[in-house]
């Protein structure tokens, strides 16, 4: 076989792999997806039910042989990911990527750190690939728009925690001067706590004002956190009404994985390739 059939034979493995681990509109994609979500499930039951102790003394041995099987299984799919796309390093760093290296590290970690093999459960985030297998277009387009959303209102959202973070300081050490140890705030760190419960309308009722100015002060917090509630909700809204204007596809890149393109692209937004 020469240079030239060599090459066409690799890329068609390559694109036929590609095809199979990264898209679910074809039978052997969509019962690869199916099968890979089965063994999430699977996986995932296997190291709760290990949490509990009567299970763990009992069946301890047959749950942790289940549990290095699909370590290794999910081991292997995560290769053939990575060697199905044309830039690895794309795949690797995007947010799938990134789940599915957690999804196998703790029990190869847990050799070295014992009780490591319990963050398992972070392979209940695979299952988000469910939306691809029963092509919910509604709902994976609905997902998208939201991170759009989510996405562009970041720095606002930051600026507004950092408001209420200062907010809940003042308030806090405000009530620690007028309540003082006597009635519970014993601390400004404590008085914070406080303020954080009283602002988000949990309260708990651990702690609670005693004082005409202290109840006061309380009310307004009250007050202000019903106000609070409704900024990110707006923040959120008025992009989400933004990213409605531009509606994306499922189609998977066959260089780097990532899915989240335009309706129109002919190229990756983010690694150049040909959709």
């Amino acid at each position: 076989m020469n240079k030239h059939n060599r090459t066409a034979v690799s890329g068609g493995w390559r694109e036929i792999m590609h095809e199979v681990i990264f898209e679910a509109d074809t039978p052997a994609g969509r019962y690869f997806d199916v099968l890979l979500i089965m063994s999430i499930v699977a996986s995932v039951v296997a190291v709760m039910l290990d949490s509990v102790h009567g299970i763990h003394v009992q069946y301890g041995d047959i749950l942790y042989r289940v549990e290095w099987f699909f370590t290794l299984l999910f081991s292997v799919e995560y290769v053939a990911r990575i060697i199905s796309v044309g830039r690895p390093w794309r795949y690797m760093t995007s947010f799938f990527g990134i789940v599915d290296l957690l999804a196998i590290l703790p029990t190869y970690l847990s050799v070295i750190i014992p009780g490591s093999q319990y963050l398992l459960v972070i392979r209940i985030l695979r299952v988000l690939r469910i939306f691809r297998v029963l092509k919910l277009a509604l709902y994976i387009s609905e997902a998208r728009l939201l991170r759009q959303a989510l996405r562009a209102s970041r720095h606002k959202i930051i600026v507004f925690l950092f408001t209420v973070l200062t907010i809940v300081i003042i308030m806090g050490s405000i009530m620690y001067l007028v309540e003082g140890e006597r009635h519970g705030f014993t601390s400004i760190p404590r008085s914070i706590y406080w303020a954080i419960v009283t602002l988000t309308t949990v309260g708990y009722g651990d702690i609670s004002p005693q004082t005409n100015l202290g109840q006061a002060l309380a009310a307004v917090i009250m007050i202000l956190g019903y106000g609070i509630i409704a900024v990110p909700t707006g923040i959120v809204t008025v992009e989400l009404s933004r990213a409605r204007g531009n509606e994306q596809t499922a189609w998977a890149c066959p260089e780097c994985g990532r899915n989240d393109h335009d309706n129109d692209a002919v190229y990756c937004k983010h690694c150049g390739a040909k959709l």
